[in-house]
């Protein structure tokens, strides 16, 4: 007699993968068929695609008032943050409109900035070079100037220098850097041969800029220390730049003046990449940290780093890796850079 066959079947809760992906979808779709989702967060929509105009159009901003454009320019990585932000809040209120508007500011942020993001760095060059504004009121000259010698550094540039502080930073680099020069607050240290060295005029009533050709091994190069004007930002009168601008087009003239081929620019500019006050300098010269850098590299203040304002630009040479150096007396940190030279030119 054959034997009957049972067969149990398990009862369906719903809480199978695939019942569970089908409620899912259910009621994804009748969120998106819910009017309310498209309606909600207007507002917050509103503020994405203004931040994204604001970052795409910036060079657009007018300076008339208050120099806002180069205010917004400063600053600019830093919408970035907004993204996440509008983002949360979107979810929050479950506003399908607030949500896709995010995504066009962080596809214009990842536009801009999203080179910086990603490590450039490389392995070579044949001269290391190096720029601190040292800060007026440095406690620690003597332990400033070490830690900026410590990073390897051929040439190095200073800036804020004090007729009471040079003789220290003298002795204290004496032993590393044999040859040095010093124009009004700023001053070039170098393990090679400086000549023609001699001050640059940038419309002040007192020297804040200079240039030497440097005999490196690989051939000489133009190298210029400026220290431009401070900018302030007031609420009466809004971002005040107005002597920042005028030096850097004079120094702007003076290196487009320059004969020999390889040039490189130390110093503290007093102003970012994307601040279009300093095209007269940006838009002939290179960042190194823009080319060759890992990250944004703030320079300024030193206690919470958040503007690029010292730089090392350069035309006809090659940048290989570029960084900041860590926190000494000033209320600046030291930048360094690696540079190529020979396939530079």
């Amino acid at each position: 007699m054959a034997q009957q066959a049972y067969v149990t079947e398990t009862a369906d809760d719903g809480s199978g993968p695939e019942r569970r992906a089908a409620r899912l979808r259910r009621l994804f779709g009748e969120r998106l068929r819910d009017s309310g989702v498209w309606r909600r967060g207007i507002v917050l929509a509103a503020l994405a695609v203004l931040l994204a105009l604001v970052m795409a159009l910036h060079s657009r901003i007018p300076n008339a008032i208050g120099n806002l454009g180069s205010l917004i320019e400063t600053f600019l990585p830093w919408f970035g943050l907004a993204v996440p932000v509008l983002l949360a809040l979107g979810l929050f209120r479950r506003s399908a409109t607030a949500v896709i508007a995010a995504v066009l500011p962080a596809v214009v942020w990842l536009n801009l900035f999203g080179g910086l993001i990603t490590g450039k760095s490389g392995t070579g060059g044949d001269l290391t070079i190096a720029t601190h504004n040292v800060n007026a009121d440095n406690p620690d000259p003597s332990g400033t100037a070490r830690d900026v010698a410590a990073s390897g550094a051929d040439v190095i540039a200073l800036e804020e220098l004090t007729t009471d502080a040079v003789p220290v930073y003298e002795e204290a680099l004496a032993a590393t850097y044999k040859y040095h020069a010093v124009e009004g607050t700023v001053g070039l240290w170098s393990k090679y041969p400086l000549s023609e060295v001699a001050p640059v005029g940038i419309k002040l009533g007192w020297t804040r800029a200079m240039r030497a050709t440097v005999t490196a091994p690989a051939g000489q190069v133009a190298v210029y220390v400026a220290h431009l004007p401070s900018v302030r930002v007031k609420l009466e009168a809004g971002f005040t730049a107005r002597q920042r601008d005028k030096s850097a087009d004079a120094l702007g003239e003076a290196i487009s003046d320059e004969k020999l081929e390889r040039v490189v620019l130390l110093g503290d500019l007093n102003g970012t990449m994307n601040d279009r006050a300093l095209n007269a300098v940006t838009a002939q010269m290179r960042s190194t940290q823009g080319a060759a850098g890992d990250g944004f590299g703030f320079s300024w203040p030193a206690s919470f780093p958040m503007a690029r304002i010292d730089q090392i630009l350069v035309r006809g040479v090659e940048p290989v890796s570029s960084w900041t150096l860590p926190e000494t007396g000033s209320d600046h940190l030291p930048v360094a850079a690696r540079v190529d030279l020979a396939t530079g030119s």
